[in-house]
């Protein structure tokens, strides 16, 4: 299966436990973009809407592109009380609109599935100039350094996954990478900023969490269940309850006016 697809596989579930965004984040891209009942936004990527209601908030007219038919069907049923929403089943590859016709178009947490060549120059190429490209993505963090619970969890994951990559919270390489990429592709005006928050979960609403993201879903059943069995033992030995450190890195950007 493409692990794109992995998403549409338990819908309510990722509604539940994926994480919204700060209020401070949509309040960048509203002044940033200067968002209002005239304009018109694409949403890449829409899952389940995480990252949709504040834009839908501003009267902008907002379209949404979502690769999973589950996905696309939930947020069109979600959102069916505005009448300033529409989405669509289909990849951004096979999205067709008119060129320079949208004020803004942006992503959360989903733009790295679409290749970089591809991506880049079409979200330029749908902009009205001076329009706005907004990406950004949460990547959680489970605990600290000097957390025991931390320590243990991370000694489940090399036991079971030994080539996972270690995660850096606060990963400067790859905002770097980010910003130089969307600088190569003609995008001016560049901002980047971070924001912070924390979630807690107990063992059984963090493993449900876990079955959110592909690269969990798709481990072998066996491995999967004795994997998720010590993560919960693991938790509840601590306390019973783990804390995710959410670190969200944003772009804004302008197509050339």
């Amino acid at each position: 299966m493409d692990r794109k697809l992995t998403f549409n596989q338990d819908v309510k579930n990722y509604d539940k436990f994926r994480p919204s965004y700060p209020k401070e984040l949509f309040k960048e891209i509203i002044d940033y973009s200067g968002l209002d009942c005239n304009k018109h936004s694409l949403e890449i990527g829409i899952g389940t809407g995480q990252a949709t209601r504040p834009i839908l908030e501003t009267g902008c007219a907002v379209r949404a592109i979502e690769f999973g038919d589950k996905l696309a069907a939930y947020s069109k049923e979600k959102f069916s009380s505005y009448n300033n929403f529409k989405i669509k089943n289909i990849s951004f590859e096979d999205f067709e609109c008119d060129s320079n016709s949208i004020d803004l178009v942006y992503s959360a947490t989903a733009f790295h599935w679409l290749p970089e060549e591809i991506a880049y120059p079409k979200v330029l190429d749908l902009l009205k100039r001076g329009g706005t490209m907004t990406l950004f993505w949460n990547r959680p963090f489970v605990g600290r350094d000097n957390d025991l619970l931390h320590q243990e969890i991370q000694a489940i994951y090399d036991k079971y996954r030994p080539s996972t990559k270690v995660l850096i919270e606060h990963d400067q390489e790859r905002y770097n990478k980010r910003i130089d990429t969307i600088k190569k592709y003609g995008f001016v005006d560049l901002e980047f900023k971070l924001f912070h928050q924390t979630r807690s979960f107990n063992a059984e609403d963090y493993v449900c969490l876990l079955n959110t993201y592909s690269d969990h879903r798709i481990l072998l059943p066996n491995i999967k269940a004795e994997f998720e069995a010590e993560i919960k033992s693991a938790i509840n030995r601590h306390g019973g309850i783990l804390k995710v450190y959410d670190t969200v890195d944003l772009y804004l950007a302008r197509k050339p006016s």
